[in-house]
C-alpha cells in the first residue's frame, strides 16, 4: 500500500474543522509570502542574521507555510491545492486503497477515488 495511515470515513470527517483551520492559517501565510512588499523585504534582510521586520514577518511566513504542511503530513492527511482546499485522506475500501475526497465548502466527505484517479475521478460514496 502507498500509505502507512488510513481513514475511516467518521475519521476522516472528524479531520475536517482541523483541516479547516489549517487551511485558512496556511493560507494567510502564504499571503504574507506573495506580498510584493514581503518580496522585497527578502532582499533586504534576513531574518537570521537580524534583518529589518519586513525581512522577519516573511521569515516566519515562510515557516509557518513549511509548518503547516508538515502538519498535514504527519496525520497522513494529503494536501492537493491550498486555493481550492482540495484534501485526499488515504482509505481502504473491499481491500484496495483509495482517497476520500473533501474541497473546502464541503459539508462533510461524500466522493472517493483511486489513488490515481485524482479529483476528476471522484465518485460518491
Amino acid at each position: 500500500m502507498r500509505h502507512s495511515r488510513h481513514f475511516t470515513l467518521d475519521e476522516a470527517n472528524a479531520q475536517i474543522p482541523w483541516v479547516v483551520d489549517k487551511l485558512a492559517a496556511l493560507r494567510d501565510a502564504r499571503a504574507r509570502l506573495t506580498d510584493q512588499q514581503a518580496r522585497q523585504a527578502l532582499t533586504e534582510g534576513s531574518p537570521t542574521n537580524g534583518g529589518g521586520h519586513p525581512g522577519k514577518v516573511v521569515g516566519e511566513a515562510f515557516v509557518e507555510l513549511q509548518n503547516g504542511i508538515a502538519a498535514f503530513d504527519h496525520r497522513g492527511i494529503v494536501l492537493r491545492d491550498l486555493d481550492s482546499g482540495l484534501i485526499d485522506f488515504p482509505s481502504v475500501q473491499d481491500g484496495v486503497e483509495v482517497y476520500l475526497c473533501w474541497i473546502s465548502g464541503e459539508t462533510e466527505i461524500a466522493f472517493w477515488h483511486d489513488l490515481d484517479a485524482g479529483y476528476g475521478g471522484r465518485q460518491p460514496l
